[in-house]
């Protein structure tokens, strides 16, 4: 009954950990995701005179990946009923040139600077409008967003850890006798902690196939994934093989490393 209960320990603590894991490659899934939406609705509008070469703007630097002009008609056809025709155009023949700037990806504030002032050194550019208010806000959150999830993942996984910690030399103080003993016939201290690391690894493997469990049974459920819908973006919480690879070998390269930490210590006491 105790084993049971100090292996039901460990697992709870590792699901904790793995499932934080999980979490914080979901949420930096949807960062990535959102992202990638923001770069593909952002644009900057660049108004140059007449005879304007557009490759200008291409070149101007690498962020920028595609240069459309922008047709005026729409609004000038507003105004044909309002004026004469001989004036009408010389309106369309005075207007400058329009042309939306789209990039290859979301820019940082600094880069919108760096990229509008680039801009504006072109000959025949007359104004750059960049949306920098609401880019600078937007930008903000969503980096404010992945520190705060960054900043939880750390101190879950860090204060787990130390729970961790504490089962094993508490299972490791119960069978204190038998590794005494097999020191006594001159085992080695790996074959006297093998059953120590028999625990961690079953007890890992137990863990992330719970996590993954828990997450493809989410997936299925297609909640989450409505929310995020809602958001304009799509995200896998769970990406089948790959996640489950990723969630063992970090599971077992924890608990492994917790282990050792635990024999070596315990190593040292010894010959202390």
């Amino acid at each position: 009954m105790r084993s049971f209960k100090n292996h039901l320990s460990l697992i709870i603590a590792l699901f904790s950990i793995i499932f934080t894991v999980q979490i914080f490659i979901v949420v930096d899934r949807s960062i990535n995701a959102y992202e990638k939406k923001l770069k593909d609705e952002y644009s900057m509008i660049v108004i140059v005179k007449k005879g304007f070469d557009k490759q200008l703007l291409v070149n101007a630097n690498p962020l920028i990946a595609s240069v459309v002009e922008l047709s005026p008609d729409h609004i000038v056809d507003k105004l044909k009923s309002e004026i004469s025709n001989q004036n009408f155009k010389l309106l369309k023949l005075s207007l400058p040139t329009f042309y939306k700037v789209r990039l290859n990806r979301f820019p940082r504030p600094k880069e919108i600077k760096k990229l509008t002032s680039a801009i504006t050194k072109i000959t025949n550019v007359t104004k750059v409008e960049d949306f920098s208010s609401n880019h600078d806000v937007t930008y903000k959150l969503l980096l404010l967003f992945k520190t705060i999830t960054e900043i939880f993942s750390i101190a879950m996984i860090a204060v787990t850890s130390l729970l961790i910690l504490k089962e094993m030399k508490i299972w490791q103080f119960q069978h204190n006798e038998r590794m005494s003993i097999m020191a006594l016939f001159g085992a080695p201290i790996w074959l006297r902690s093998a059953v120590l690391f028999r625990l961690a690894i079953v007890d890992a493997l137990i863990s992330s196939l719970l996590v993954s469990a828990t997450f493809f049974l989410a997936k299925t459920n297609g909640k989450v994934a409505n929310e995020l819908s809602q958001l304009g973006i799509s995200v896998e919480l769970f990406n089948g093989v790959d996640d489950l690879l990723k969630l063992v070998l970090i599971a077992l390269c924890l608990s492994v490393v917790l282990a050792t930490m635990i024999v070596i210590a315990n190593r040292e006491d010894r010959y202390a």
